[in-house]
């Protein structure tokens, strides 16, 4: 099980929303860059970023510390971005930038044939990102609720060749209340791409939960605001993980 730090954008800056309300957000570093070498030094095998300007904008609104923090990881980790992507020229130039993956949200619900597209042109490097309240998926920056069923959707994406889901129940993110293994495993047994949790982590307890059902085909969980505040400490999340795993 991999733990994967999340980095917030907001203008410019390194946040943690609340149930992705904007107007919820703590700021927690003013250099994202500087954040990223932190989870680097602290093990981390893999970045999250979302730039959540870009999600209400629908295009990316960052790329200056997008590109810092990729400058300061280099080569030495994968990192994965999701936030405003809605066009083959974004993937592009995402990835002629330097990162290894990006995640496609609204687009895909909204543009599925654009979703199929960025499948064949960018084979390897797409993952979509579904984010539900209550089995249901929303779309633009989680401020839409829409009809679709997040298992649904996830079966029709895998058909198109996408590289893993990562599946967020937005009624915990950002509350460290845990993650929603049940929903999580439902979605993960559909389906036989990976699956990344992500919303709620908030304790070793949610660790040991999550690793108790990797085998379901959770590949990894994005944690957030727990190793923010420090609720839970990076270092010892990943080493019981690890430990898991050997086991």
């Amino acid at each position: 099980m991999l733990l994967i730090p999340a980095i917030d954008l907001k203008n410019g800056h390194c946040v943690r929303l609340k149930q992705g309300l904007m107007e919820q957000a703590t700021v927690f570093s003013e250099s994202p860059a500087e954040q990223a070498r932190h989870w680097l030094d602290a093990g981390a095998r893999r970045l999250h970023l979302v730039d959540l300007d870009g999600a209400f904008a629908g295009a990316p609104k960052n790329r200056s510390a997008i590109l810092a923090i990729l400058k300061e990881v280099g080569d030495a980790i994968p990192v994965q971005l999701g936030g405003g992507i809605r066009d083959l020229d974004t993937i592009e130039r995402c990835l002629d930038a330097g990162l290894t993956y990006v995640i496609i949200g609204t687009a895909a619900v909204k543009n599925p044939g654009f979703l199929r597209d960025a499948c064949t042109a960018f084979p390897g490097h797409v993952i979509v990102g579904l984010d539900a309240k209550d089995g249901k998926v929303a779309t633009e920056g989680w401020s839409k609720l829409t009809g679709h069923e997040v298992v649904d959707l996830a079966k029709k994406y895998e058909d198109y060749g996408v590289e893993a889901i990562v599946y967020t129940d937005i009624g915990r993110d950002g509350m460290l209340t845990g993650i929603n293994i049940d929903a999580t495993v439902h979605l993960a047994q559909s389906l036989t791409i990976p699956v990344i949790a992500s919303g709620g982590l908030s304790s070793l307890n949610d660790v040991r939960a999550l690793c108790a059902v990797e085998k379901e085909g959770i590949f990894a969980t994005i944690a957030g605001r727990a190793i923010y505040d420090g609720s839970l400490n990076f270092k010892e999340a990943q080493a019981l993980a690890d430990e898991h795993t050997e086991d």
